[in-house]
C-alpha cells in the first residue's frame, strides 16, 4: 500500500451516523420532563450541582461539535470558558448589564477569538494541534491575572458575581429560576448544534472528519469550515462560561486551568464522540463521579475516580452512545418479535 493510501485511509475520529446525532422522540420526551421535574424534588444544592452538570453539558456538547463534527482534537475549551465567564461578569459587575443580555456578547466574543484562532490552527492536525490549544489553555489563567486587565478582571483576587432573582416575583429560589434558565438556553443551543450537524455545513465538516483530502476533491472549503467548526465550538463554550459565573457568583484565573480542560474532554469521550445527547451523560460524569469516589475514600478519592474511569473505557469503549445503541436495539427486537 503506497504512502498515500495510508493516509486517505486514517480516520481520526470515529464516524457516528447522521440518524444517530440526536435522541429520538420519546426518548426526547422522557427525558426533557425528568429534566423539567426533578428540581421540584431537590434541596438548593442538588439543584446548584444540576445547573453545573447543564452548563458543563453544554461545554462538552460544543467540544463534540469541534472533535465528533469535524474532527479537530482540542484541550483549549477551557480559555474560550473562561473568556466567556469574564466578559459575563465584567458586563455584570462594571456595566450593569441584564445577566440573559451578557449571553449571546459573550458567545459572539468566543466566536471570534475561535475563529481567529482557528485560522493559525489551519496548518495543524491530530497531536499538534491538541499541543497549540494545550498551550493556549496553559497561557489563559496567567494572562488573566496581567497587572493590565486588574481593573477589570479583578487579577488574583477574581470577580464577584451577583446572582439574578427570579423574574416577575416568581415564588421560586435563585438556584431553582438559573436551574430552569439554564435548562432553556441548553435546550436552544441542543436544537441548533442537531440542526448545524443535519445541515450542508455539518455535512461539509463530518465530510473533513472523515477524509480530509477525499472532502477537498468533492470541493468542500477545508480551510472555511475548519475555522467556522473552532468559532461554532467557542462560541458555544463561552456560554456556557457565561452561565457558569453567574451560577458559581465568582471568576477567578486558577478556576479555568487545563484541568477544567481536561475534564470537558473527558466528557465527550465518556459520552461518546460525535453523539450529542452523550454531553448529558459526559457531564454527569465529570460533576457527580468525583464526588462518588471522595465518597468512598476522602483520602484516594483521585485513586478511586481513575479506577472507575478505567472500568468504564475498557466496559463501554464508545462511551453512553454504546449504551443508547444497545437499549434501542433491544427494544426494536421486543417491538418488532
Amino acid at each position: 500500500m503506497s504512502a498515500l493510501q495510508e493516509i486517505v485511509d486514517v480516520t481520526p475520529v470515529e464516524a457516528t451516523p447522521k440518524k444517530y446525532i440526536a435522541l429520538g422522540g420519546y426518548a426526547s420526551v422522557a427525558v426533557l420532563v425528568l429534566l423539567i421535574a426533578a428540581p421540584l424534588f431537590a434541596k438548593n444544592f442538588i439543584i446548584f450541582q444540576m445547573t453545573m452538570w447543564l452548563i458543563y453539558a453544554i461545554a462538552v456538547l460544543a467540544l463534540n461539535i469541534l472533535t465528533g463534527g469535524s474532527g479537530q482534537f482540542s484541550l483549549g475549551q477551557s480559555a474560550f470558558y473562561a473568556v466567556g465567564a469574564y466578559t459575563s461578569a465584567i458586563l455584570m459587575e462594571h456595566f450593569n448589564v441584564n445577566y440573559a443580555l451578557t449571553l449571546p456578547i459573550a458567545g459572539v466574543i468566543c466566536f471570534a477569538f475561535g475563529y481567529v484562532f482557528g485560522q493559525p490552527a489551519l496548518r495543524l492536525s491530530g497531536v499538534y494541534l491538541a499541543l497549540a490549544t494545550f498551550a493556549l489553555a496553559t497561557a489563559m489563567p496567567q494572562l488573566l491575572k496581567l497587572g493590565y486587565f486588574e481593573h477589570w478582571t479583578g487579577g488574583v483576587q477574581g470577580l464577584v458575581v451577583t446572582k439574578p432573582d427570579a423574574p416577575f416575583g416568581l415564588p421560586m429560589s435563585q438556584d431553582m429560576w438559573l436551574y430552569y434558565f439554564t435548562l432553556v438556553i441548553s435546550i436552544m443551543i441542543y436544537v441548533f448544534s442537531v440542526n448545524l450537524l443535519k445541515s450542508r455545513s455539518g455535512r461539509a465538516m463530518m465530510a473533513i472528519r472523515d477524509n480530509e483530502i477525499a472532502a477537498s476533491a468533492m470541493g468542500v472549503d477545508v480551510a472555511l469550515y475548519k475555522t467556522l467548526a473552532f468559532g461554532i465550538s467557542a462560541g458555544i463554550t463561552g456560554v456556557a462560561g457565561g452561565l457558569g459565573a453567574i451560577a458559581v457568583q465568582f471568576v477567578a484565573p486558577d478556576s479555568y486551568t487545563i484541568q477544567l480542560a481536561i475534564a470537558l474532554f473527558l466528557g465527550m469521550v465518556v459520552g461518546g464522540v460525535g453523539w450529542l445527547p452523550g454531553s448529558l451523560a459526559g457531564s454527569a460524569f465529570i460533576v457527580f463521579v468525583p464526588n462518588i469516589a471522595e465518597s468512598v475514600s476522602k483520602g484516594l478519592s483521585g485513586a478511586v475516580f481513575g479506577a472507575i474511569l478505567i472500568v468504564i473505557i475498557f466496559v463501554l469503549p464508545h462511551g453512553a452512545r454504546q449504551i443508547a445503541y444497545l437499549s434501542q436495539h433491544w427494544i426494536n427486537k421486543l417491538i418488532h418479535k
